[in-house]
């Protein structure tokens, strides 16, 4: 999917486990996980807001658009590393 989520960078940046965003934003930890891995087809403008209001940052932080090669080049990456 060429919109790439970047929550686990700010979560790391934050200091913040994932159960704790879920629990602060208002979700559960197995929705958060879909849409941390990438497995979302979408994310209600609520959601996102919540997410920036608790990270303290800008959806921009959260989201980026990349090319489908940059995307399948990451799945391989992605994929490789958990064999």
């Amino acid at each position: 999917m060429p919109i790439a989520v970047d929550i686990d960078v700010m979560l790391a940046r934050r200091k913040m486990s994932v159960g704790e965003l879920a629990e602060r934003v208002g979700i559960t930890p197995a929705n958060l996980a879909v849409l941390k891995n990438g497995r979302a087809k979408a994310v209600r403008f609520a959601t996102l807001a919540a997410l920036c209001e608790v990270l303290e940052c800008q959806p921009g932080d959260l989201l980026r658009w990349e090319t489908e090669t940059e995307a399948e080049t990451e799945d391989e990456t992605e994929d490789a590393s958990n064999s």
